[in-house]
């Protein structure tokens, strides 16, 4: 062509260059292609308007949900599309590979796409090689798309933003991995540095609190919301001149800025640095851009987790106490797990106070003190607002020296105030309130609504001790609680928990209670150790920090407490290296008004003689105890009291069940005929107990009887 000549037709090039046009609508869903564009696809080689249905036919339909992505990333970067596309006959298969280059655009108006683009034949590159990087087609697009999967899980379990960038730093991008990397986000009006990779220490000193009006490409990302890339040295030194210098010295090839944007909103930047040219295709920027949006939601959700377990560990070290520490003969230890998920704090709560006196009522020994476990209805902010009122006002009643039943009836009258101040929000809370004499072993238990406690007897032996109880706090503010003493003997701890200990995994409260007996029976450890087996068996690790498998069983706060009083098997750590043989004891009383607390003695009894070499004769004592029990019931007016004990001797074991009454007539061995409905109960115990008695005392009278594990075994 000579100087001066007129240029040749647009169309007279593009034939000659084998290049069609078309032009694409999609508030019509008409596409028009010139001659070239149409033999391309297969059609007649002239000028014509179809549908999107009818090229959609023509196109690999893979290909068709690529294009659909490439053309909405484009409109929002405002660069062009270009996309490779596998041409189909009739028979469905493939007869060509042209590529398509266009400029779109969106009408707000129309809500549609305007495209106008080229299409041009190319040779399909052999998979795996550079060349074959930048085409849609092959195995570029399936390693690409299982590295979004795989990056895609690994993001979405990262639990604190220190996981989330170990893991953008160790992704391998299919072909064109980078070797540094950068996460900017805002303070203010100042970028900060959450991380980095692949920099030195102290290379991040001039990027950190860079304002936001400056001249880098991260502060414009962050400005505007828009991806930066950078190809060349050149280009980033012609578009940023005046932070060039800073970037310059590390000696990266490409950059790809990439904006962190969560619900709307750029949190930061994603820097994406590479030591080789990147040409950032379109497929390789649809890459970057959906790697961007994962790991800003790994880093929004990293972010809050941290901020609620910040929060949460806040509150757990106001509301729960330091535990009491130089009780004389006596230790205690205590956990608290929140549930799993949300604020990780809830309503259980567990506290130690030192009651007013400083002495036993009936010893001179060491200072009286309460334990209280509790859990207030629910597992969120206002359970535990609740929890930590609840907590300070029975501090408050135990301080004045008031009675564990004065104690909880005034608590449940001061929590019953609070829900008649919102009736919207009714809450409930399940209270156990214990008062211990270091010096005796003395408890003092005042129940509402909460589980029982268990004794750990010396020799391993679990008991659960049923103790009188009342309503849970809150609901009547005139409800009582009978309080219940019991005897923590040497060597024996008592625990009490929630009811998450006992129900987490599905349990009920009998399923749970045997899980926890056989922990409690078997540990040999340390209460320390103790207190992290229980947790463990409900749920894996005592932190919830811990990620695992059972991590998930966590469906309710735990709270628990041990108690254990110095001597051998206790697993405190103190007291003498030997002790007498230890003994195992219950104590029970049943008053006229409770007949029902016959069963709970018989169940008690079997339970203390779970061991016993002969089930006949654990049958016979449970029988001869029914009998006793009962004739002071029928025959008297006053209440009953059970004790019963086993104990180690030269010659092998014996058990001695004795029950007290105050009344004063004793009981006669009676011969009574066979149409006798009473009378037997004397005759039963002559019949099958080893030794029995019956003692009067001062005030009423006890009747006793004995039984021994080898038969034969002391007096008859």
């Amino acid at each position: 062509m000579r100087t001066g000549e007129p240029l040749p037709a647009l169309g007279d090039v593009l034939a000659a260059l084998d290049t069609g046009l078309w032009h694409w609508d999609t508030a019509s869903g008409l596409v028009t292609v010139d001659a070239v564009a149409a033999r391309l696809l297969g059609l007649p080689a002239e000028q014509v308007t179809l549908t999107e249905a009818r090229i959609r036919s023509r196109l690999h339909p893979v290909d068709w949900n690529e294009i659909t992505g490439v053309v909405q990333l484009a409109v929002a970067e405002g660069t062009l599309a270009e996309v490779r596309i596998r041409i189909m006959d009739d028979q469905n298969r493939v007869v060509r590979v042209v590529r398509s280059r266009s400029k779109p655009s969106f009408d707000r108006a129309r809500k549609a796409y305007v495209l106008t683009g080229s299409l041009q034949e190319v040779t399909e590159p052999a998979p795996g090689t550079p060349a074959g990087r930048s085409a849609v087609t092959g195995d570029w697009r399936r390693s690409r798309e299982a590295f979004l999967l795989d990056a895609g899980r690994a993001l979405a379990e990262a639990r604190s933003t220190q996981e989330v960038l170990r893991v953008a730093a160790n992704l391998s991008m299919p072909g064109f991995s980078p070797d540094g990397l950068a996460v900017f986000g805002v303070e203010g009006d100042r970028l900060t540095i959450i991380g980095h990779h692949g920099h030195e220490a102290g290379d991040d000193n001039p990027f950190a609190y860079m304002p936001l009006d400056t001249d880098y490409p991260a502060a414009e990302v962050v400005r505007t919301g828009r991806a930066v890339y950078l190809s060349s040295p050149e280009q980033y030194k012609a578009r940023y001149p005046l932070t060039w210098p800073l970037a310059r010295r590390f000696g990266r090839q490409s950059w790809a800025f990439l904006p962190l944007t969560v619900s709307g909103r750029t949190m930061g930047t994603w820097l994406a640095a590479f030591a080789y040219p990147v040409a950032f295709t379109p497929d390789e920027r649809s890459v970057l851009t959906t790697v961007a949006r994962m790991l800003a939601q790994a880093l929004s959700r990293a972010g809050t987790a941290e901020n609620q377990r910040e929060l949460s560990e806040g509150l757990q070290r106001t509301m729960l106490p330091e535990l009491g520490r130089g009780i004389p003969g006596m230790s205690v230890s205590a956990r608290y797990i929140p549930t799993g998920g949300g604020l990780q704090v809830g309503g259980d709560w567990y506290d130690i106070i030192p009651l007013p006196g400083g002495t036993s009522r009936t010893t001179s020994g060491g200072g009286r003190f309460a334990m209280v476990i509790g859990d207030v209805q629910g597992h969120d902010v206002r359970a535990a607002g609740l929890m930590g009122q609840l907590r300070t006002a029975l501090r408050a009643y135990a301080s004045e020296g008031h009675r564990p039943d004065a104690v909880l009836s005034r608590a449940s009258r001061f929590l019953h105030g609070i829900n008649e101040a919102d009736p919207a929000e009714l809450r409930f809370a399940t209270c156990l309130y214990v008062e211990v004499d270091p010096a005796t072993g003395v408890l003092e238990v005042a129940r509402a609504g909460h589980p029982d406690p268990v004794i750990r007897m010396a020799d391993g032996t679990v008991l659960a001790r049923p103790t009188a109880g009342g309503l849970p706090l809150g609901v009547d503010p005139d409800a009582d609680y009978p309080t219940t003493r019991l005897v923590l003997e040497s060597g024996e701890t008592m625990l009490i928990c929630t009811d998450g200990l006992i129900e987490t995994g599905g349990h009920d409260l009998e399923t749970g209670w045997q899980r926890l007996r056989g922990i409690l029976e078997e540990h040999k450890g340390t209460q320390e150790e103790l207190a992290d087996a229980l947790v463990q068996a409900v749920h894996g690790p005592s932190s919830h920090h811990t990620t695992g498998p059972l991590a998930d069983r966590r469906e309710d706060d735990i709270a628990m407490m041990l108690l254990s009083r110095e001597g051998e098997g206790c697993g405190c750590g103190v007291g003498p290296d030997t002790v007498d043989q230890p003994v195992r004891r219950t104590a029970l009383t049943v008053a006229q008004a409770e007949p029902e607390r016959v069963s709970v003695a018989r169940q008690q009894l079997r339970e203390l003689l779970h061991d016993w070499s002969s089930p006949d004769q654990v049958d016979s004592a449970v029988l001869l105890l029914s009998e006793m029990l009962t004739n002071v019931l029928v025959h008297t007016d006053a209440d009953a009291l059970l004790l019963a004990e086993v104990t180690v001797g030269g010659d092998g074991r014996r058990m001695r069940v004795e029950v007290t009454d105050a009344g004063d007539d004793l009981p006669h061995m009676r011969r009574p005929g066979e149409l006798a409905s009473s009378g037997r109960g004397l005759l039963l115990i002559e019949l099958l107990a080893h030794a029995w008695g019956v003692d009067p005392r001062g005030r009423g009278k006890s009747i006793w009887f004995e039984l021994y594990e080898k038969d034969g075994t002391g007096p008859r």
